[in-house]
C-alpha cells in the first residue's frame, strides 16, 4: 500500500501534538502543588528533577521526531508499486552504524554525568539534613504506619505518636523520616514533591524532603505490594507554621492518651 506513509505521519503528528498541549493539562502532566502553576513541584529537589525529565524528554522528542520523518520518508520512496519490482539487496553503512552508536552513548553519558549533583543531594546520606527525624514510617500491606516523636522529642519512646496514612510537616524546613518495611517491598513516593524511595525489608532508610507551599498533598506506595496495592494512600499535610505543627501534635498527644485511658483495664478489688 503505497498511503501507508500517511498514517505513520499523522500518527506523529498527533503524538508530537498532544505532547506538546500535556504541560496545560492538570491530568496529562506531573502533579503539583495548588494553585495556577499547579503542574509545578512544591520541593527544592522537586525543582530539579523537572528540570532533568524536560531535558531527557527534548531530546527524546528530538530523536522521535527525527526517526518519524525517516520513517514517512523510506515508506513513501520504497513502497512496493507492483509485482514486478524486483528486491535488491545490500550491505549497509558501517559508518552509519557507528555514528548511530557513538551518539546515543554519547547522550547517555551526558545524562549520567549532568544528573549526579541532584541524584547526590536527594539520595547520598551524606547530604542528609541535620535535624531530627520527624517520625519513623513503616510501610505494610496495605498502609503507612507513622511514628512520630511525642512530647519528649525523641523516637522509640513510650510517649509516641502513632497515626496511620497521615503524614505532616512544616512549610520550607527539611523533613527527615526513617522509612522501613514490615513485610513485602514497598515505594515510598510523593509525587507533587518527586520524592521516591523503596522501602526494603530489613533495612532503615533515611528520607528528606521539604516543600516550599503549604496544603495537602498525597503519599502513595509505587510498587506493586499485594492485592491491595491499590489502597495504600496516604493523606501528606503541609503547615504554614511550627506553631500549627505543635499545636497539631498537642492536639493528637491528647487524643493518644485519652484513647489510651478508655482502653485501660479497670482496676479494683473484689471480695467474697
Amino acid at each position: 500500500m503505497r498511503y501507508w506513509h500517511l498514517v505513520f505521519a499523522f500518527a506523529a503528528v498527533f503524538v508530537v501534538g498532544t505532547s506538546a498541549y500535556s504541560p496545560f493539562a492538570a491530568d496529562w502532566w506531573l502533579p503539583g502543588g495548588p494553585g495556577p502553576d499547579y503542574t509545578h513541584s512544591v520541593s527544592t529537589f522537586g525543582k530539579k528533577i523537572d528540570s532533568l525529565y524536560i531535558l531527557i524528554l527534548i531530546i527524546t522528542g528530538v530523536v522521535f521526531i527525527g526517526t518519524q520523518i525517516a520513517l514517512v520518508w523510506a515508506t513513501y520512496k520504497f513502497a512496493d508499486t507492483g509485482p514486478n519490482r524486483v528486491a535488491q539487496y545490500f550491505h549497509g553503512s558501517q559508518r552509519l552504524e557507528v555514528i548511530w552508536t557513538i551518539i546515543p552513548a554519547a547522550i547517555l553519558v551526558f545524562i549520567a554525568l549532568y544528573q549526579m549533583g541532584t541524584w547526590s543531594d536527594i539520595k547520598f546520606r551524606t547530604a542528609a539534613p541535620r535535624v531530627q527525624p520527624i517520625a519513623e514510617i513503616t510501610a505494610r500491606q496495605f498502609q503507612w504506619v507513622m511514628r512520630y516523636a511525642g512530647a519528649d522529642g525523641k523516637l522509640n519512646t513510650p510517649d509516641d505518636v502513632q497515626l496511620v496514612n497521615d503524614l505532616h510537616f512544616v512549610k520550607d524546613r527539611p523533613a527527615l523520616i526513617y522509612l522501613k518495611s514490615g513485610d513485602v517491598q514497598h515505594s515510598f513516593f510523593l509525587p507533587q514533591m518527586r520524592i521516591k524511595q523503596d522501602a526494603v525489608p530489613g533495612l532503615t532508610i533515611p528520607v528528606w524532603f521539604d516543600a516550599d507551599r503549604s496544603g495537602h498533598y498525597e503519599l502513595v506506595c509505587a510498587e506493586l505490594c499485594g492485592w491491595g496495592h491499590y489502597k495504600m494512600r496516604g493523606n501528606v499535610t503541609v503547615h504554614d507554621t511550627q506553631v500549627q505543627y505543635d499545636d497539631w501534635m498537642t492536639s493528637e498527644i491528647r487524643k493518644q492518651s485519652q484513647d489510651q485511658l478508655v482502653s485501660a483495664p479497670a482496676t479494683g478489688s473484689s471480695g467474697n
